[in-house]
């Protein structure tokens, strides 16, 4: 492994024009959405120079470490504040600035007339330094220290507009449910100190190797819990839907490209631990297949269109949970969509907010229609994005997701066949809500109102736009192209073009199958919706009653989560008090009575004294006497 000095302008750069905007202040308020751009811009120069510098070597020599100092040295524990750039965190870099810096460009005219454009800008580089550092950190607990950055970017982000108390509520929620997740990553880091010695990724993977089954089950299970937390999967998605009420751009940063995928970089990351634990591996199965069909059944009653997004959104992350619960090919189909996702999910929140921009902030589909005729642009970049994320070939999701439909119908017997169709069931309805989405927002007869002037939006917003359409079109083939990104990623997930060595159904089958069910979930949204009321009916089925309420997460989430901690809490409390703080109170009680008795044995008059020592004098006489009879 080589070393380079070059690798900290990765994460000094935005994280130092963060700083300077929010230090600067309104000083810098007709200047600082340019230089943050221009920032974002040079990081992603970066991460290219580094990704050709990458191509230049083979082997080990590929990956590239920088040691920044020493960080923690107190006993066994040793960590270096090290940064390590492999083929896995490039492939992130790429994503988070390249993405990032489109999404700034958007940004400039998206928040225009916005007061405090200038602090949303910071806000993003801070985002951006802490994403980076989160996926090159060299170690769990450089992760750490990003990881929680993120959240804390996230939350000033989402509650962006905080004098609107229902977008600092939603702000709260996503903090409050990614802290639960982040419990599991301490509780993993701990297990692993106490187990191994070493928090870094080369001293866990070396001490996983002869790891008991129970310590590798319970580090996994925590992973897991944090990736659930960070990246909305069940139980822990029911921020995800609420964290739309951030600006738009804010949607399509955090909550489509960058930071709903850090729970899929680190099971990746971490491949060692759920490679040697089935139980572990399990356990991502199963949320990765509740979470994919929890969100899709979401999205088909959702009338705004940011939340409709949103819930895809957990829905697609599900497929890449699930897919790094497959084994090591699974990683790198997992990555494949995260990347193409990327582009396609991206784009179609960038196109929300142009629809948005046009329609005066309307979030309701159902007072959309016929759009594409004002919109054309939006509505093609848009429709690019959503042929993608249906797996219609030769689009980008037809290169991942296809991968991972097949890979769990090859698990093999009747595991292969539930997680296989599963996943089919899930492109069905996706279809379903998207299809749905695009003809209730685009095509039809016009359904706003007579004072609304829908409108296409500037070249700083379409652009951005049309560069991630095109991703949506080509990155999928490029990915996969002779097996491209399967084996850029070999040296870190084991990964190996014989899926497993099993092909228990061809690609072709299952392509078929799943472009069929595309085209059923599709054809029959395109029948429902060809007309559609401007007010949601209330008499429907008890199931899209259930649906509009998030399947009962908050629900679920207050009987399990809420409910039970705060009667933890509040026995905790009244535990503090009664007990330990009583006990206290009883030794002060105790001293005052006896106090009480002995002051007045001293109240200052001499013929009590004399009277005392009388009767201590006859005391000692009739002991004496005793004694001696």
């Amino acid at each position: 492994m080589r070393t380079s000095s070059h690798l900290v302008y990765l994460i000094a750069l935005p994280l130092f024009s963060s700083a300077l905007l929010l230090l600067l202040g309104r000083m810098a308020d007709k200047w600082g959405h340019i230089f943050a751009t221009l920032i974002s811009a040079s990081a992603f120069g970066v991460g290219i120079s580094e990704f050709m510098e990458m191509h230049s070597h083979t082997g080990a020599n590929r990956a590239a470490t920088q040691k920044l100092f020493e960080w923690i040295s107190v006993g066994n524990l040793k960590v270096d504040a090290s940064l390590l750039l492999d083929q896995l965190s490039i492939c992130f870099v790429l994503l988070i600035t390249g993405v990032g810096t489109l999404i700034h460009i958007y940004s400039i005219a998206y928040m225009d007339h916005d007061k405090d454009r200038r602090r949303f800008f910071a806000y993003l580089n801070f985002f951006i330094a802490a994403m980076l550092l989160l996926v090159l950190g060299d170690s769990y607990l450089n992760l750490y220290v990003g990881w929680e950055g993120v959240g804390l970017a996230s939350y000033l982000l989402i509650g962006f507009w905080n004098h609107n108390p229902t977008y600092a509520v939603a702000a709260k929620k996503a903090f409050i449910a990614n802290r639960i997740g982040d419990v599991g990553l301490s509780l993993a880091i701990m297990i692993c100190f106490t187990q191994f010695g070493a928090v870094s990724f080369d001293g866990v993977k070396a001490g996983a190797s002869h790891a008991s089954p129970a310590a590798l089950t319970a580090i996994g299970a925590m992973l897991l819990l944090a990736a659930a937390g960070k990246s909305a999967q069940f139980p822990l998605q029911s921020w995800l839907g609420d964290a739309m009420a951030g600006p738009t751009p804010v949607s399509a940063l955090i909550h489509a490209a960058t930071m709903v995928t850090a729970g899929v970089y680190l099971i990746t990351r971490s491949n060692f631990i759920f490679d040697a634990s089935s139980t572990a591996r399990i356990l991502v199965v199963t949320v990765g297949v509740i979470t994919l069909l929890f969100g899709a059944i979401v999205g088909t009653a959702k009338d705004d269109i940011k939340k409709a997004l949103a819930a895809s959104t957990m829905s697609q992350i599900g497929y890449m949970i699930l897919a790094t619960g497959l084994g090591p090919v699974g990683y790198a189909f997992a990555i494949m969509h995260l990347l193409t996702h990327g582009f396609f999910k991206a784009g179609m929140f960038l196109g929300a907010g142009s629809v948005m921009h046009g329609m005066d902030d309307e979030i309701n589909m159902r007072k959309f229609g016929g759009l594409a005729r004002l919109m054309p642009i939006t509505a093609v970049t848009f429709g690019l994005g959503y042929l993608a994320i249906l797996g219609v070939p030769p689009f980008a999701g037809f290169y991942s997701k296809d991968k991972i439909i097949e890979t769990a119908f090859n698990q093999g017997g009747g595991k292969g066949i539930i997680l296989g169709g599963a996943a089919l069931l899930g492109a069905g309805i996706t279809a379903f809500y998207m299809t749905r989405v695009v003809v209730l927002t685009f095509a039809g007869a016009k359904r706003w109102k007579d004072g609304s002037h829908p409108h296409e939006s500037s070249v700083l917003m379409w652009g951005p736009m049309v560069v991630l359409a095109i991703g949506s079109i080509a990155s999928g083939f490029l990915l996969s192209a002779g097996g491209a990104l399967v084996n850029w990623l070999q040296p870190v997930v084991n990964a190996s073009h014989a899926e497993g060595g099993k092909e228990l159904m061809k690609p072709l089958v299952v392509s078929v199958l799943a472009l069929g069910i595309v085209v059923l979930g599709a054809g029959y949204a395109i029948i429902k919706y060809r007309t559609v009321p401007e007010v949601a009916p209330e008499n429907v089925s008890i199931f899209t009653k259930i649906a509009r309420k998030d399947l009962y997460q908050d629900i679920f989430n207050d009987v399990v989560l809420v409910k039970p901690g705060t009667t933890l809490t509040a026995g905790l409390v009244a535990t503090d008090h009664n007990v330990i703080d009583g006990a206290v109170r009883l030794v002060g009680w105790l001293i005052s009575e006896v106090s009480d008795v002995l002051r007045k044995l001293q109240n200052g008059y001499v013929r009590t004294y004399a009277l005392m020592m009388f009767v201590g004098v006859f005391i000692g006489a009739l002991i004496l006497w005793v004694v001696t009879a």
